[in-house]
């Protein structure tokens, strides 16, 4: 009897584990936030980057900025434990923004972990960038590379709702794209909350309220072990 009271209730709370963490981990992906920023604007973003790996931590992080409508002012908040390089480049042809001509600008920014400060398994690191003037126009992809300590490298610059990698983007005079790939381990309540409340919720909820009676289940178990044992011990 004590042998299956310590199993049951460890296997519920391996279930209850398992039923939350298997959807969540599953999507998360580098994005930026916010996701949107008005034309002609100085946008402060911040680019999320979630270590997908359990075996490998993150130590290098580039995200690719347009060349065909460039940032003519990039600047990075210094982040402890990483340094950062502003990537300038000629571009392929001049631009005009406002009533100057460009023709370089930053294409890119490298993010590099000094040893000890990598993204570890279930870590998320943020990397605030300030970019503009925003161009006007429907919206803006950031492709983004994520490198491993193991050497594997996740390039997260593909576009469609069914994407693996998804690239981040930033939408100006376009409406945000649902975002079927939300979610990092910083905001797994507010992705449950959230899908709870939408069309398709219902088995979320059904998750949570199934979710709640297993561990009243088991609460109850242990109540009642614990009565048998001291029953047991007055006799």
């Amino acid at each position: 009897m004590k042998k299956s009271a310590i199993v049951v209730p460890a296997a519920i709370g391996a279930g209850i584990l398992l039923v939350l963490a298997a959807p969540l981990s599953a999507s998360a992906h580098v994005s930026v936030d916010p996701g949107q920023a008005a034309a002609g604007s100085y946008a402060v973003i911040t680019v999320k980057v979630p270590n997908e790996s359990d075996t490998a931590a993150t130590s290098r992080v580039e995200l690719t900025l347009p060349a065909d409508t460039p940032f003519t002012s990039v600047r990075y908040v210094p982040v402890a434990g990483w340094s950062a390089e502003l990537v300038r480049t000629t571009l392929p042809e001049p631009v005009e923004v406002g009533e100057a001509t460009v023709t370089e600008a930053v294409t890119s920014v490298v993010w590099s972990a000094d040893a000890g400060s990598e993204i570890a398994a279930g870590e998320l690191q943020l990397f605030p960038l300030s970019v503009g003037p925003v161009p006007d126009t429907g919206s803006i992809s950031l492709p983004a590379e994520q490198s491993y300590t193991d050497g594997t490298i996740v390039s997260w610059s593909e576009e469609g709702d069914d994407a693996e990698h998804p690239a981040p983007v930033l939408y100006v005079n376009d409406a945000p794209a649902e975002d079927h790939h939300a979610g990092t381990a910083d905001d797994d309540e507010a992705e449950v909350v959230a899908a709870a409340s939408n069309d398709g919720g219902n088995d979320v909820l059904a998750r949570i309220l199934g979710i709640g009676g297993l561990v009243v289940g088991a609460v109850g178990i242990v109540l009642a072990v614990t009565a048998r044992r001291r029953t047991a011990a007055r006799s």
